[in-house]
Protein backbone atom coordinates (compact mmCIF):
# COMPACT_ATOMS: atom_id res chain seq x y z
CA UNK A 1 0.00 0.00 0.00
CA UNK A 2 2.79 2.44 0.83
CA UNK A 3 4.89 1.77 -2.23
CA UNK A 4 1.65 2.50 -4.67
CA UNK A 5 1.40 6.26 -2.45
CA UNK A 6 4.86 6.85 -2.99
CA UNK A 7 4.81 5.78 -7.06
CA UNK A 8 1.41 8.08 -7.29
CA UNK A 9 3.60 10.99 -5.87
CA UNK A 10 6.56 10.64 -8.07
CA UNK A 11 4.11 10.06 -11.28
CA UNK A 12 2.61 13.73 -10.10
CA UNK A 13 6.22 15.37 -9.06
CA UNK A 14 7.25 14.27 -12.80
CA UNK A 15 3.89 15.52 -14.27
CA UNK A 16 4.04 18.85 -12.42
CA UNK A 17 7.90 19.08 -13.58
CA UNK A 18 7.32 18.16 -17.11
CA UNK A 19 4.53 21.22 -17.02
CA UNK A 20 6.82 23.49 -15.68
CA UNK A 21 9.48 23.00 -18.59
CA UNK A 22 7.31 23.15 -21.35
CA UNK A 23 5.55 26.37 -19.58
CA UNK A 24 9.22 27.87 -19.08
CA UNK A 25 10.16 27.16 -22.89
CA UNK A 26 6.89 28.40 -24.00
CA UNK A 27 7.39 31.53 -22.06
CA UNK A 28 10.68 31.76 -23.88
CA UNK A 29 9.45 31.29 -27.34
CA UNK A 30 6.80 33.87 -26.57
CA UNK A 31 9.41 36.32 -25.46
CA UNK A 32 11.89 35.97 -28.07
CA UNK A 33 8.68 36.83 -30.75
CA UNK A 34 7.37 39.48 -28.63
CA UNK A 35 10.98 41.77 -28.48
CA UNK A 36 10.42 43.55 -31.59
CA UNK A 37 6.83 44.36 -30.97
CA UNK A 38 8.37 45.74 -27.42
CA UNK A 39 11.05 47.76 -28.99
CA UNK A 40 8.77 49.18 -31.09
CA UNK A 41 6.31 50.19 -28.07
CA UNK A 42 9.38 51.43 -26.98
CA UNK A 43 10.37 53.75 -29.69
CA UNK A 44 6.80 55.37 -30.46
CA UNK A 45 5.52 55.41 -26.75
CA UNK A 46 8.16 55.82 -24.40
CA UNK A 47 11.15 57.40 -26.11
CA UNK A 48 9.27 60.63 -26.88
CA UNK A 49 9.15 61.63 -23.22
CA UNK A 50 12.60 61.87 -20.93
CA UNK A 51 13.85 58.28 -21.68
CA UNK A 52 14.24 55.53 -20.21
CA UNK A 53 17.47 56.18 -18.88
CA UNK A 54 16.96 59.38 -16.94
CA UNK A 55 13.89 58.36 -15.93
CA UNK A 56 15.53 55.35 -14.44
CA UNK A 57 17.17 57.62 -11.64
CA UNK A 58 14.37 59.63 -11.35
CA UNK A 59 11.99 56.81 -10.60
CA UNK A 60 14.78 54.94 -8.13
CA UNK A 61 15.07 58.37 -6.27
CA UNK A 62 11.70 58.50 -5.26
CA UNK A 63 11.15 54.70 -4.86
CA UNK A 64 13.91 55.02 -2.44
CA UNK A 65 12.58 58.20 -0.44
CA UNK A 66 9.25 56.46 -0.43
CA UNK A 67 10.23 53.26 1.15
CA UNK A 68 12.90 55.07 3.57
CA UNK A 69 9.34 56.84 4.93
CA UNK A 70 7.77 53.23 5.36
CA UNK A 71 10.43 51.91 6.82
CA UNK A 72 10.18 54.73 9.26
CA UNK A 73 6.74 54.08 9.70
CA UNK A 74 7.16 50.61 10.34
CA UNK A 75 9.35 51.02 12.99
CA UNK A 76 10.43 47.70 15.04
CA UNK A 77 8.78 45.76 12.47
CA UNK A 78 11.62 46.75 10.16
CA UNK A 79 13.50 43.23 9.84
CA UNK A 80 10.53 41.32 9.81
CA UNK A 81 9.00 43.11 7.07
CA UNK A 82 12.26 43.12 4.60
CA UNK A 83 10.98 40.55 2.36
CA UNK A 84 8.16 42.82 1.53
CA UNK A 85 9.70 46.11 1.28
CA UNK A 86 11.99 44.42 -1.14
CA UNK A 87 9.01 42.95 -3.62
CA UNK A 88 7.74 46.39 -3.15
CA UNK A 89 10.65 48.44 -3.51
CA UNK A 90 11.27 46.89 -7.27
CA UNK A 91 7.40 46.81 -7.85
CA UNK A 92 7.42 50.52 -7.28
CA UNK A 93 10.31 51.36 -9.30
CA UNK A 94 9.25 49.36 -12.28
CA UNK A 95 6.26 51.14 -12.13
CA UNK A 96 7.52 54.60 -11.54
CA UNK A 97 10.17 53.99 -14.23
CA UNK A 98 7.48 53.62 -17.06
CA UNK A 99 5.01 55.86 -15.85
CA UNK A 100 8.01 58.58 -15.70
CA UNK A 101 9.69 57.72 -19.56
CA UNK A 102 5.95 57.48 -20.34
CA UNK A 103 4.45 60.90 -18.64
CA UNK A 104 7.47 63.57 -19.03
Amino acid sequence: MIGKTGSKDAKEARAVAVALIVLVIALAIGAYFAMPMLAEFNQTHLAPGIGLKAAAVWAFLATMVVLIVFAVAAGDGLLGELQFMLVGFFAFFLVLWLLIAWAL
